[in-house]
């Protein structure tokens, strides 16, 4: 929904997205018209959580491609060996409805949990078992860690090789948010090296994407946005849309 649809449309009042994000609508040109733009994030927060833990446990025991390898008819059992989560300390970047979730999900399966989020009060109450701590020792203290953030000027490109240079050897990363945040080219050369031994995204900088070189390493997972793909989700988002509408 861009400048020239909004100018011309002279009777709207709203624009309603029905999911998280509002990066598909001008929301300049919306606000200089004089029209309402409102998001639904609350429902499918639960079920991107899902994912992110999906993902999680994906890139943590080389589920994808241990399938892959045994449905080419190879029985490659010692060559996936993973690691355990519990114990793990998991550095979740911004504490929003979805990064939050994640934390507690995540200190319920045993793992530490620390955060970062420059918007969080730091006496405001926290769950249980999270610690809020910077972004430096996010990367260094964190064995996994997943970004929830949304993607702005300071968000753009916030994990790359000076972030890389920073984190524990061995380290895995998660982007089930926004492409972007995470610097796919730095990330590429980060896998190739092992200092990041693995990496799980949902999302790419330019989607649809089939053709990242990402996409070539043994030791990186990904599906094609899928976050918000679920029945329950989908149904939440276009009920909230829609009462917000009306």
């Amino acid at each position: 929904v861009d400048r020239e649809v909004i100018e011309k449309a002279t009777q709207l009042k709203v624009i309603g997205r029905a999911g998280v994000g509002v990066d598909n609508v001008d929301v300049d040109a919306a606000t200089e018209c004089g029209v309402l733009v409102m998001n639904s994030p609350g429902g499918s927060t639960t079920t991107t959580a899902e994912h992110t833990i999906a993902m999680l446990f994906a890139l943590a025991r080389n589920i994808p491609q241990a399938c892959q390898t045994l449905k080419s008819h190879q029985w490659e059992r010692n060559k996936f060996k993973g690691v355990e989560l519990a114990g793990k300390t998991l550095g979740v970047i911004v504490l929003g409805r979805i990064g939050s979730e994640v934390a507690r999900k995540c200190h319920s399966m045993g793992m530490t949990v620390v955060g970062y989020d420059p918007f969080i009060n730091p006496d405001a109450h926290l769950s249980s078992g999270l610690s809020m701590v910077p972004l430096d020792q996010i990367y260094s203290q964190a064995d996994f860690i997943t970004v929830h953030s949304p993607l702005t000027d300071e968000t753009r490109n916030l994990i790359n090789k000076d972030a890389f240079a920073q984190m524990k050897t061995g380290v895995r990363l998660l982007n089930c948010a926004r492409g972007g945040i995470i610097s796919e080219t730095d990330l590429y050369e980060a896998l190739k090296s092992g200092r990041v031994a693995g990496a799980a995204f949902d999302v790419f900088e330019t989607e649809p994407n089939t053709e990242s070189p990402l996409l070539t390493l043994d030791n990186f997972i990904a599906t094609p946005h899928l976050g918000a793909s679920t029945l329950e989700a989908q149904r939440k988002v276009s009920e909230d849309i829609c009462r917000q509408v009306a």
